[in-house]
């Protein structure tokens, strides 16, 4: 143990290394201090540089980025009343209001130490649950596995409830994509119309750059500048709002709970985890009519809870390969493309790598924190960048990463065409997020079930008669079981307002 923390360290310590952490954390607060450019976005642009780097450099170079919008997002939602990224939406609830009083300062020092608390938090859990849940993954098999692959579909899909339709049609385009290419169990060709780049299949990195990238950079293009910060950002006492987190230990504890859960369940991650921890604040609070109008109490539980998310998403994509969402689908290409294979294999076969990234992590949060405590002034400044010249920027950036990966026109090819894909889904209010997740976890999937009707004669009852599998087929059921019933049980409570109404109007 001691040996793979000192090899931890002597990772970590590379110039390489040190300088993902620099840059990958302030790309991610630039990224959140930009109203309409989301982190899905920004690590979508840096992934084909990314897979240049060694691989924890690669991977800190991405998680930098991805945490660090945390912090940065919270800055715009606090002074101009506009979230960095929807994430932030409630943020502005009781952020804006304090700055509108004079208090910016105690806001924002408030926010980052609340996400820096989250963030820590986060890391330990993963440093804690990571290492247990591949010793149990070790114990699985080809039908294991592909009952997982079922439990996180059927997640990305309930997790959008009000879209579930559209969720569905997005997951089940992102699946019939990762069916093309060559099909070597039965020696086929898939969907390639006789084209040889296909050959290969749909690349995730043009995809993922055109459907986060180039299609928010269409959005921005057509957005109108945002009004100037307001606040007063003169820090009269910058460690202020550290040391007023701790106040409010029941919220911080809750919230941080509730990140880590959410954390784990693909599709749900920080929007979900803020909102229930803000539902939950509001709710348990002794003076639950200042939310909303300013509440201290309620940024600390919005901005815990989101930073509590960053690092327990990654537990499942080490321990398991799975990724939960689309921004560790990027992450799982920068392992696949130094063949680093994530798993139960990885704790043992790579000890040094995976203490490596746990001191990343927890650099990462400090480095953030003290950056934003003594540079937010500057950071305000660009709230003000006009979004159609991000928006520029961001089209000829996702271009030159998309070429230099393979030096291939048909990967820029394939960036424009999701790129106008992307475009329509967010036109549409058509959510792109389980399309990464198709497209990764369908391959995945139907490799699985083909290994398990193989060991079984083609027997479709092994997913049946072994324990853990039947246990994940049943939880997926119950899943859709309940949310049917809620659904159900809601249109039936609308239909008797409507007839309560109706009956309230005819008798007057």
């Amino acid at each position: 143990m001691i040996d793979a923390i000192i090899a931890g360290f002597e990772n970590v310590a590379t110039w390489q290394v040190v300088l993902a952490l620099i840059f990958g954390a302030l790309c991610g607060i630039v990224v959140g201090a930009l109203p309409g450019l989301e982190p899905a976005g920004a690590m979508a642009i840096l992934l084909p540089f990314s897979l240049q780097l060694e691989p924890l450099a690669g991977i800190t170079l991405l998680l930098g980025t991805y945490g660090g919008s945390w912090y940065g997002g919270s800055i715009p939602a606090i002074l101009i009343r506009v979230p960095g990224d929807p994430v932030h939406v409630l943020t502005t609830y009781d952020g804006y209001p304090m700055a509108r009083r004079g208090e910016a300062h105690r806001a924002l020092s408030l926010a980052y130490s609340s996400s820096f608390i989250g963030g820590t938090v986060s890391v330990l859990a993963l440093i804690f649950l990571a290492p247990y849940l591949a010793k149990v993954a070790a114990r699985f098999g080809a039908p294991e596995y592909a009952m997982i692959a079922v439990v996180a579909l059927v997640s990305v899909i309930l997790a959008h409830q009000k879209q579930v339709l559209a969720a569905l049609v997005s997951l089940g385009l992102g699946m019939f994509l990762g069916t093309v290419g060559f099909e070597s169990l039965f020696n086929t060709q898939r969907y390639t119309f006789g084209q040889q780049w296909l050959l290969g299949g749909i690349p995730m990195v043009p995809v993922v750059i055109g459907m986060f990238a180039m299609s928010q950079a269409f959005v921005l293009l057509e957005t109108k500048s945002h009004r100037a910060g307001s606040g007063d950002l003169v820090y009269r006492n910058r460690f202020r709002g550290l040391i007023e987190a701790f106040r409010y230990p029941k919220t911080l504890a809750r919230s941080c709970g509730l990140g880590v859960v959410m954390g784990l369940l693909p599709g749900v991650g920080e929007f979900g985890a803020q909102f229930l921890s803000y539902s939950l604040a509001r709710r348990f609070s002794k003076t639950p009519e200042q939310f909303g109008k300013g509440a201290p109490e309620g940024l600390v539980a919005a901005e815990s809870s989101i930073s509590a998310c960053t690092s327990t998403v990654l537990v499942p994509l080490l321990s398991l390969g799975v990724p939960v969402d689309p921004l560790m689908a990027m992450v799982l290409a920068v392992f696949m493309i130094h063949n680093i294979i994530p798993g139960p294999q990885l704790f043992v076969e790579h000890p040094d790598f995976i203490t490596g990234l746990y001191i990343s992590l927890l650099l990462l949060n400090v480095f953030v924190l003290c950056f934003l405590l003594f540079a937010t002034k500057y950071v305000e400044r660009l709230t003000r960048i006009s979004p159609r010249m991000i928006g520029a920027v961001i089209l000829v950036l996702a271009l030159i990463g998309t070429y230099t990966q393979n030096y291939r026109l048909t990967d820029a090819l394939i960036t424009v065409i999701f790129a106008l894909v992307g475009r329509f889904f967010i036109r549409n209010g058509i959510p792109g997020f389980p399309l990464v997740i198709g497209l990764v976890l369908g391959p995945m999937f139907e490799m699985r079930v083909m290994q398990s009707l193989s060991l079984s004669n083609g027997d479709p009852t092994i997913f049946l008669t072994r324990p853990v599998s039947a246990g994940l087929l049943a939880l997926a059921l119950t899943g859709v079981a309940l949310f049917a019933v809620s659904q159900w049980r809601g249109r039936a409570a609308a239909t008797n307002t409507d007839k309560a109404k109706a009956l309230r109007d005819a008798t007057n």
